[in-house]
């Protein structure tokens, strides 16, 4: 082999090695994972409890920067316009997914600025009714909203929330007719359906099995194609008739676009082992989530599926964040 053949092919042998390489000298310094909503919700929840177990397994620091606003937008374009070196990461929901269709202008774009790493949990909405309510069953429910249009208010964390996607969703499955009371927040849904000012809310399991356990609202359905484990004696909306009615938030990671391939998929192996530790599934499936995991390129066909499904939703029911 003469040199420059040798010397071509030691090249190539090195830049083959340079992802390698990439992925075991990472992380040189603290790493920062956005939260586009505030502390306490379910993102917070799911970020902190990952973020936590990254740092024991990466040996570096790893902060939670609570950005809010905007249904995720602000934290995101925060991450869209953060340095691709794998210091920066951020936790979205499926609100991310639906703000493609619900924004007419993002100041980001999705396909060229964001790059998907891992799908932690998956977390099927519950539906709480106030419990004065007429309604004691999913089934009763849209009874009672067919004979009675407009007579049911719904509430939501939010325009173009998966609470108030799904709750549209369901509209359109059983052709009946409530009224979207959107608040900023969680919290406050939650605090006018046990007052009784709205007479249902769907949210993640999460905000919801304490009220439910102690009373304070009724249970009626699970928003997927099974019971969840920590509400056993909840029966789905399938089972009650309602067919083909799933709705969920879910957590999962995302980088800027360019941060190094090997870097993401380090940390996506990561996200997928931390899930599957028995401390970390029991404590997601405690708060009403399926624990997940998967690949960068699943993650990315997941949240195109999750894009294509509320934007058909967003443009039926004329969702708009006005």
């Amino acid at each position: 082999m003469t040199v420059k053949r040798r010397d071509f092919a030691l090249g190539l042998a090195a830049l083959a090695a340079l992802p390698s390489a990439q992925a075991q000298a990472w992380p040189t310094k603290p790493i920062k994972i956005i939260v586009p909503y505030p502390p306490g919700g379910f993102t917070d929840i799911t970020a902190r409890l990952t973020a936590q177990k990254l740092q024991e397994r990466l040996g570096q620091t790893v902060l939670i920067d609570n950005k809010p606003g905007a249904n995720s937008v602000i934290g995101v374009d925060a991450l869209a316009k953060s340095a691709p070196d794998g210091a920066t990461f951020a936790v979205v929901i499926a609100a991310y997914a639906a703000n493609t269709s619900l924004y007419p202008k993002l100041p980001y774009d999705p396909a060229k600025d964001i790059a998907a790493v891992s799908l932690i949990g998956l977390s099927p909405l519950v539906a709480a009714v106030n419990n004065d309510a007429p309604f004691k069953t999913a089934a009763e429910l849209i009874a009672y909203a067919k004979k009675n249009p407009g007579k049911i208010s719904f509430g939501s964390s939010g325009n173009g929330s998966a609470a108030h996607l799904s709750t549209e969703l369901l509209k359109a499955l059983t052709g009946s007719y409530m009224v979207h009371i959107p608040y900023r927040g969680a919290a406050a849904a939650l605090t006018d359906l046990m007052g009784g000012q709205i007479q249902l809310f769907l949210d993640a399991a999460s905000g919801l099995i304490n009220p439910g356990k102690t009373g304070k609202v009724r249970l009626i359905g699970v928003a997927s194609d099974r019971r969840l484990p920590a509400l056993p004696d909840v029966p789905t909306f399938i089972e009650q008739g309602v067919t083909g009615f799933t709705g969920s938030t879910w957590a999962g990671l995302l980088a800027p676009a360019g941060t190094p391939a090997a870097i993401i998929k380090r940390v996506a192996d990561e996200v997928h082992a931390i899930v599957r530790t028995d401390e970390v599934r029991l404590k997601l499936e405690a708060m009403g989530t399926v624990p997940m995991g998967g690949t960068p390129a699943e993650f990315g066909a997941f949240i195109s599926s999750e894009t294509a499904k509320w934007g058909q939703v967003i443009r039926q029911a004329k969702v708009s964040v006005d």
